[in-house]
């Protein structure tokens, strides 16, 4: 088990994560950072706790839009296997980026969780 240091809008948290992933999850806190900020200096939060929980709340309704738009994608695509999409991709191709923004939209959940607990 690994651990990384994040700096979420100025202050330090260590953060365990599987060996191999630490470069990862070092992108996603600073995705996490550069939103905390934006939050803050649109001056939204009142203290420190209501900007990790207003941070968290607007990565959730990101991830939500994200896996809407996908479901209605797919829900829309008549497209059949080894056929091209409008999209210029396969059917395979698709589903590959699919599942893929659906990893990576449960890991800014799970980070937005571990948030919301601090």
């Amino acid at each position: 088990m690994a651990e990384v240091s994040l700096n979420i809008h100025g202050k330090a948290y260590g953060i365990a994560c599987d060996d191999g992933q630490e470069n990862r999850v070092m992108e996603v806190g600073q995705y996490v950072d550069n939103r905390a900020r934006d939050i803050a200096s649109a001056g939204a939060a009142s203290n420190e706790n209501h900007l990790l929980v207003l941070t968290a709340l607007v990565l959730a309704d990101e991830v939500k839009e994200l896996r809407d738009n996908l479901r209605s994608a797919q829900a829309n695509s008549n497209v059949s296997s080894g056929q091209v999409s409008a999209t210029g991709l396969s059917v395979e191709e698709e589903a590959q980026i699919v599942q893929s923004i659906e990893q990576l939209a449960n890991r800014i959940e799970s980070v937005a969780g571990q948030l919301g607990k601090i």
